[in-house]
C-alpha cells in the first residue's frame, strides 16, 4: 500500500486467539448513520496483492485513536453497502496510493 512511516497499526485477535497486525487504510464518518468507520488491511501488503479488507464501526478517543475493544462488527446489510461504496470510491482514486 503506502510506504509511509506514519501508518497507524492495530493488532486484532481472531477467534483462535491468534494475533495479526493490520494497517489502517482509512477512516471516515457517515452522516447517514452518525458513526465512524475504520478500514484495515494486513500489514505488509503489496500494492497488487489481493487481500480481505476488514471494516468496523469504531469509537475513536479524543486523539482519534482506537483499540481493538473500540471496534464493532457491521451487521446491517445497508450499512455494509454504504461502506463498500466508500471503499470502492477510495480504491478508484489513484491519488490515495501516491
Amino acid at each position: 500500500m503506502t510506504n509511509n512511516d506514519d501508518v497507524q497499526k492495530i493488532t486484532l485477535i481472531d477467534e483462535n486467539g491468534d494475533e495479526a497486525l493490520y494497517e489502517v487504510l482509512f477512516t471516515f464518518h457517515s452522516e447517514e448513520y452518525s458513526k465512524d468507520y475504520i478500514l484495515l488491511v494486513p500489514e505488509g501488503v503489496e500494492e497488487d496483492e489481493e487481500v480481505d479488507i476488514q471494516a468496523y464501526i469504531f469509537h475513536p478517543d479524543s486523539n482519534g485513536d482506537a483499540t481493538e475493544e473500540d471496534l464493532i462488527q457491521i451487521e446491517d446489510d445497508k450499512e455494509w453497502d454504504m461502506v463498500e461504496e466508500v471503499l470502492n470510491t477510495f480504491l478508484a482514486d489513484n491519488s490515495n496510493f501516491a
